[in-house]
């Protein structure tokens, strides 16, 4: 990708900023972050591949990381423990698998400008929840499956189903079991997508996400810090600003996707 020299320490930064909410809320790495790379380069099939390969990659970190905190811990039993909940893992992905690939497929089909359309629209709604303190809720089973059915088709063509699907986690699953179980579905998901890029032959950028790959550990670390914080305080703050920021970014987004 021939850029300029601006442009690549923009979406540096980026991505530490990336890694940090990755990390630290267990949730948001595309999300958060993929309306500030289309603003600095309009082509989601260039950023979607690096983002995927670093979820694995950090995912797979944390796990390890705390697998070396469990040992440490002289009986194993402590409640506290991050663990998967594998039972809504198994759930949830019977429901989410083929609109999952029903989605990478339409995002490898579609116009780069109409995902670009959907991708900023579907940000605005995400923005408004946050800034209103009205993050999506379910409280019955249909709406269970609706979320994840909705939420697997966006991640298939954008990586950005996170908010319907913790809709559903928070329901299923308890805080120790939050960002574990999650990063597990993220995982399995983003596989989907890599592999139907690679059947296709749209190019993972392997190269691209080594070279971004020590800007996202930065944040990374910043992230693993803060995430107890994180999620015992009161973040609603910290969400309507983000909430802010992401709806002006999906605005100048959209109303360059649609000149």
């Amino acid at each position: 990708m021939d850029l300029q020299l601006y442009q690549y320490t923009l979406i540096a930064i980026v991505f530490v900023w990336s890694g940090f909410v990755r990390s630290g809320l267990g949730f948001g790495g595309a999300l958060f972050t993929i309306p500030f790379l289309l603003l600095i380069h309009d082509d989601p099939l260039w950023f979607l591949p690096i983002i995927s390969l670093h979820l694995i990659f950090f995912a797979s970190l944390t796990f390890i990381q705390t697998k070396r905190q469990t040992a440490k811990d002289s009986d194993g039993l402590n409640a506290d423990i991050p663990r998967v909940n594998w039972k809504f893992v198994r759930y949830s992905m019977s429901i989410m698998i083929l609109p999952k690939i029903a989605g990478v497929i339409g995002l490898i089909i579609l116009p780069k400008n109409i995902m670009n359309i959907l991708i900023f629209t579907m940000i605005s709604g995400y923005s408004i929840t946050y800034i209103v303190g009205k993050p999506f809720k379910s409280n019955n089973r249909w709406l269970d499956t609706l979320f994840l059915i909705v939420g697997a088709y966006v991640s298939g063509t954008s990586l950005i189903g996170g908010p319907l699907v913790i809709a559903v986690a928070l329901r299923h699953i308890k805080t120790n079991e939050f960002r574990h179980t999650l990063f597990v579905l993220w995982m399995v998901l983003v596989s989907i997508k890599l592999v139907a890029f690679s059947w296709v032959g749209v190019p993972l950028n392997f190269v691209a996400a080594i070279w971004l790959l020590p800007f996202a550990s930065v944040g990374h670390v910043i992230g693993h810090k803060l995430h107890l914080r994180l999620m015992t305080k009161d973040v609603k703050q910290f969400y309507q600003i983000i909430g802010w920021i992401l709806l002006l970014t999906a605005g100048l987004g959209l109303h360059s996707a649609l000149e």
